[in-house]
């Protein structure tokens, strides 16, 4: 292996893939960096990983790839790794022990998302979806398009999507799609993940402040999206969602050609209608008429639809393989994903925590199941959902829901005081709105009361970028024991 070290010693920058045969992941049991464990083994390496715990489904998946998890972070896992190179998760800190042993060790190590372009993307295509709101979605549906059109792409997503029962695919053809996250990299690179990315084709859906931990305001966070946009070369393309003129802005300010999309784009949809089988319109861009079908709710999926359309065209895509793919797309696990019907309940988990995005998948369930009375739960979990900066667009999140329940949320230390969400104050603005509302800090209330309270018909949406500690779960077993 061979690279050149950081200021840090031990960080490379550039390696000889062919001469790497050990590969070990620090913090493998996380979604991201479990997933791309399994892609370095598929692509032949000896992998190794370690974590605090390693639970299911990732514990069976990487049982499932062969690939060791050693529990707990020590130096000894170093010693049975025997690794050429140390990969290490967004979720280690300097202190952790293992990581503390590999400095001191001197052992190349890299972050994931380095370690991904330099072993990965070196000398592909590659296609980054970036933004605010929908990233997971749309470089789903991206990679499931170029699949359908046989282009026979890698493609590496946050979320585990139904088509592929994974997140993950390692493909022999030019396009690798990868899901570009804005959040920093590693305790020794605090820059955004998709600067490492190498893109040559992006779509950017959207541009609205979050990561409040991370962030100082909208202005600093747009900063790490214009570095993004000057890294697309001028022979590549930038597809950007005509829905955010700030968007619009920073992409114009590079060196790629810009296409936008949505309404008011160059790339748009006529005549949307939505049914129980999801939605329909015709794709209008320069040249093109084209009737699609997507198997998904919301006004904002027919955008990311949108986005997937004009970045497909711009690498070739006929109007048929666009369609082809976008009517046999399945989603991704965890997007108004169902779980379950009891009593005639129906229960879907979805990803939502921003403002935004659930008022958009409110707003697209109810479209979908228009008969059906609405049941919103929610737990604001993340360090910007927490914060009372979205105080008040929470307060008009829920339209098109009859009863809304939020969980109280415990008290977080990166949160100063005073500048947590208010629950009881959200819920009073609810009910002040006509709805029927309610706030509980604990999950086995608001498992009782949901419970209680839904009637046949109803459709339960619960909202979270958690496990919820396990509320569907136990909503689901809840409702079986109902009278």
């Amino acid at each position: 292996m061979t690279g050149v070290a950081s200021d840090d010693g031990n960080v490379v920058h550039g390696v000889n893939a062919a001469a790497l045969k050990r590969i070990h992941l620090v913090g493998v049991a996380g979604t991201g960096m479990g997933s791309f464990a399994g892609m370095l083994k598929a692509k032949g390496y000896e992998v190794t990983g370690s974590d605090e715990n390693v639970y299911p489904p990732m514990s069976d998946m990487l049982k499932a790839w062969g690939i060791r998890a050693l529990t707990p972070y020590a130096p000894s896992n170093l010693d049975e790794a025997k690794p050429d190179l140390v990969i290490i998760g967004n979720v280690i800190r300097r202190v952790n022990p293992e990581a503390t042993a590999v400095r001191e060790r001197r052992l190349p190590q890299m972050s994931f998302p380095a370690a991904f372009g330099e072993l990965v993307l070196a000398g592909r295509h590659s296609v980054v979806v970036a933004g605010t709101h929908g990233k997971t979605t749309t470089s789903a549906m991206m990679a499931h398009v170029l699949v359908e059109a046989g282009k026979d792409p890698s493609f590496l997503v946050g979320g585990v999507t139904q088509n592929y029962a994974g997140n993950y695919r390692v493909g022999q053809g030019p396009h690798v799609v990868v899901e570009g996250d804005e959040y920093d990299t590693a305790y020794f690179d605090k820059g955004p993940k998709f600067l490492h990315y190498q893109p040559r084709t992006v779509i950017l859906t959207s541009v609205e402040f979050d990561h409040a931990d991370i962030y100082r305001d909208l202005p600093h966070y747009e900063s790490s999206f214009a570095k993004l946009v000057a890294l697309v070369p001028a022979g590549g393309v930038l597809a950007v969602s005509a829905q955010w003129p700030n968007a619009v802005g920073l992409a114009r300010a590079g060196k790629a050609k810009v296409v936008t999309y949505g309404e008011g784009g160059e790339v748009r949809a006529e005549g949307l209608r939505f049914s129980e089988a999801g939605a329909h319109f015709t794709l209008v861009a320069s040249g093109v008429r084209e009737d699609l079908s997507l198997p998904m709710a919301g006004r904002h999926n027919v955008e990311n639809a949108l986005g997937v359309c004009a970045a497909g065209l711009s690498l070739g895509l006929t109007p048929a393989e666009l369609r082809a793919g976008l009517a046999t797309f399945r989603g991704v696990k965890r997007r108004q994903e169902i779980r379950g019907e009891v009593r005639g309940v129906l229960v879907l988990d979805d990803f939502a925590h921003h403002p935004t995005a659930v008022k958009e998948t409110v707003s697209a369930v109810k479209a979908r199941w228009p008969n059906r009375r609405l049941w919103a739960v929610f737990e604001p979990r993340s360090n910007t959902s927490r914060r009372n900066i979205h105080q008040e667009p929470y307060a008009h999140a829920f339209t098109g829901a009859a009863r809304v329940s939020l969980r109280v949320p415990e008290k977080h230390d990166k949160i100063p005081e005073g500048e947590g969400l208010d629950v009881p104050r959200l819920v009073k603005d609810l009910q002040a709105q006509g709805f029927e509302a309610s706030g509980d800090a604990s999950v086995e209330a608001l498992v009782a009361e949901v419970a209680s309270g839904a009637k046949s018909g109803d459709l339960v949406l619960v909202m979270s970028n958690g496990a919820f500690g396990g509320f569907i779960d136990k909503l689901l077993a809840a409702l079986g024991k109902a009278p």
